[in-house]
């Protein structure tokens, strides 16, 4: 059963850091320098209403969540990225997007409300943005650099040792 996780998992990495045809050593040549067009532009609605465009991002170190209200890991993960947002956000610039998997709009605010957390959680109703990360399960999370170049992948829940591995290969 590891096996075929692993294989699974390996997969996943692999046709995430293609996104856009560039692995993350190939990104930076490929995509003209900033590696930033190698991943799919996320321009959004939050779960508040507030607009939101990739611009944003440009030049942070971003942590793209994949989550849902009604999954239980994502419940357990969101503690600790509040906790790096407020350590690495004004630090190293640290950005934590969320981006909803098939959930209701309502059910996820009323937990982001319930939690305190403080980033934006993108709607996706048509499951777009899930589609272009080929995001197959929440939670799925993607480390990626101020370059806008997609470093790590994290399957499942997130882990404090798991963020430190992953942010370890984005920090600045």
């Amino acid at each position: 059963m590891k096996s075929l996780l692993a294989i699974v998992g390996i997969g996943l990495f692999a046709a995430a850091a293609s996104l856009s045809g560039c692995s993350s050593r190939e990104a930076s040549a490929a995509c003209g320098g900033s590696g930033s067009e190698c991943l799919p532009d996320i321009n959004f609605i939050d779960t508040a209403g507030a607009a939101h465009t990739h611009a944003d991002l440009k030049g942070k170190v971003v942590v793209v969540n994949f989550w849902a209200s009604w999954c239980v890991p994502c419940r357990e993960e969101f503690p600790l990225f509040e906790e790096q947002l407020k350590r690495l956000g004004a630090k190293d610039g640290l950005q934590v997007l969320g981006v909803l998997y098939k959930d209701d709009p309502a059910s996820a605010q009323a937990f982001i409300d319930a939690t305190g957390a403080s980033w934006p959680s993108a709607t996706d109703p048509d499951g777009s943005i899930a589609a272009a990360y080929r995001t197959v399960a929440p939670p799925q999370t993607y480390f990626i650099d101020k370059d806008g170049i997609l470093q790590g992948i994290q399957i499942g829940e997130v882990r404090p040792e798991d963020f430190a591995t992953q942010y370890a290969k984005i920090a600045p």
